[in-house]
């Protein structure tokens, strides 16, 4: 009964600019952490739920059914669990209404570490489903573009249509990922209800265009054609004003060579992709942008095959 596990799962960039809630990267360096062991308890229940300086979150729940983390995981369990329980505990790495995925990592490192416990552990594939239900419940809608990259690793494919299937995408050699966070907060399911309900044929078009563009860029490894291809017409313009250091940072980091630059999910983070001998000037130009307006950040430097979700021993 006192046996623990530990998994970690990593944050991600949802919709990447061409895929709007069906593609997304995971990101090295940054994730959260859950840990579970077996209760004499019934269905899942919730130890701690900590942050970075070790204490209490303050904004966290720790009741079961307000705790993405617990969702996912009371899901597995109610599906394969052979009676008992399990407690589990949260470490949050990763900002809350960041853009980075901070719900799905939470769903994403409970499945991982509750999957150990089963007496017959499901393969890494079976385990979106449940992953997804935390992850609904914190952004009232089913898309995969953060668990999905969280629980793989790399560039996944994971439009709503083949869910559960997914794919994984050729990430391009040389390619490196830049996210930036700023010192904001923007909450996905309010931004989620604030976008247009209907688009023209024109917008369709473009922004099909471009995401089957970005594929093939990543598949032939056509860097020219990522240039022209990583560009959101549709989302973007309807989300970037509410990041004031949005214009600034962009236009620092196409400067200092980017191929392409947006939101991160809904934001207020922010990435670039770039050649990796670029990408530490690159993110100390994008910074410095923020910092000049008066906001406070930090950033990341990712591979855009950095791996996915993982047990700690």
């Amino acid at each position: 009964m006192s046996e623990t596990v530990t998994a970690f799962a990593p944050a991600s960039i949802g919709n990447l600019a061409v895929g709007f809630d069906m593609l997304g990267l995971a990101l090295a360096g940054v994730g959260d952490r859950v840990s579970a062991r077996r209760t004499d308890g019934a269905g899942i229940s919730i130890g701690d739920v900590l942050g970075l300086d070790g204490e209490p979150h303050p904004y966290l729940s720790r009741d079961p059914k307000q705790n993405t983390a617990s969702i996912a995981a009371q899901a597995l369990w109610t599906a394969h669990g052979k009676g008992g329980g399990v407690e589990i505990s949260v470490y949050k790495g990763v900002p809350l209404q960041s853009g980075m995925g901070s719900s799905a990592a939470s769903a994403v490192a409970a499945v991982v570490a509750v999957n150990a416990l089963l007496e017959q552990p499901l393969a890494i594939d079976a385990l979106l489903p449940f992953a997804l239900e935390g992850e609904q419940f914190a952004s009232r809608g089913l898309h995969a573009d953060n668990v999905a990259p969280s629980l793989f690793g790399g560039l996944v494919l994971c439009p709503a249509v083949l869910l559960p299937e997914t794919v994984r995408l050729t990430a391009p050699a040389g390619v490196a990922a830049v996210l930036i966070h700023p010192d904001l907060q923007i909450n996905t399911a309010h931004a989620r209800r604030s976008l247009a309900k209907g688009y023209s044929m024109e917008q369709w078009l473009g922004q099909q265009g471009y995401l089957a563009g970005f594929i093939a860029a990543c598949t032939t490894g056509d860097i020219g054609l990522m240039r022209k291809t990583l560009k959101d017409i549709v989302i973007e313009p309807q989300r970037s004003a509410a990041v004031p250091c949005f214009e600034a940072v962009r236009d620092a980091a196409l400067k200092a060579g980017a191929f392409g630059f947006s939101l991160s999910g809904s934001g207020p983070s922010l990435f670039a992709l770039c050649e990796e001998a670029r990408a530490r000037n690159l993110a100390m130009a994008m910074e410095q942008a923020c910092r000049n307006l008066g906001i406070q950040c930090e950033s990341w430097v990712s591979p855009m095959d950095a791996p996915g979700a993982r047990l700690d021993f």
